[in-house]
């Protein structure tokens, strides 16, 4: 059975209903107390990063969600999800993140280019995978749904599993043991989201 973590943001009907149509059995769980009963849990997410750590801390769920990477089940981040496993990020910042995946998160770097990047990065983009679980069975060329104006940092480069090209390269998915994200949105990608989703729900 898998947990959504509701913590005031977020595509929870979206995600729920993805994981419906997958045959999963899924729940949306405000309740920190209750995250031992789940399987595997699922952070998505939309919004500022430092309302959404609020959120968080004022139901002490973000100590439940330490306790439950720490005991080795499987969790994943989607989006704002993935940024705030991190250690801290700079959006009106700096704000501290749940520090499950060492790194930072940091705005796109509009300065870099002659024609500057229009921010949010929104739309469909491709994502460049390394061999993981979490990527198994995707078209070879695989496009997801993103929409951000933030991107991850990581102190490790072995957790970067995947890369998106805007403007420059950046991190698009993570996995630091049983601690995984994926920036774009699974749940708004169509086949190879839905096919991600599945790889999650099996580990």
């Amino acid at each position: 059975m898998t947990g959504i973590v509701d913590y005031k943001m977020g595509n929870l009907a979206s995600v729920h209903n993805a994981l419906a149509a997958l045959g999963e059995q899924a729940v949306v769980e405000s309740d920190p107390d209750r995250l031992d009963v789940y399987d595997r849990l699922i952070l998505p997410g939309v919004g500022a990063f430092g309302d959404a750590m609020e959120h968080l801390r004022e139901r002490h769920m973000d100590e439940a969600l330490r306790e439950f990477a720490a005991g080795g089940r499987p969790m994943l981040g989607i989006c704002l999800g993935m940024q705030l496993l991190f250690d801290t990020s700079e959006e009106f910042g700096p704000n501290p993140g749940l520090g499950l995946v060492p790194g930072r998160v940091v705005a796109f770097d509009t300065a870099r280019f002659p024609h500057p990047l229009k921010v949010p990065h929104m739309g469909w983009n491709r994502m460049f995978t390394a061999a993981h679980p979490l990527f198994e069975g995707l078209d070879e060329a695989h496009y997801l749904y993103f929409v951000h104006s933030y991107h991850a940092l990581c102190d490790d480069a072995a957790d970067i599993v995947g890369e998106t090209e805007y403007g420059y390269r950046f991190t698009s998915a993570v996995a630091h043991g049983n601690v995984m994200g994926i920036q774009p949105h699974p749940e708004k990608s169509h086949r190879n989201g839905l096919q991600i989703l599945k790889n999650f729900i099996g580990m």
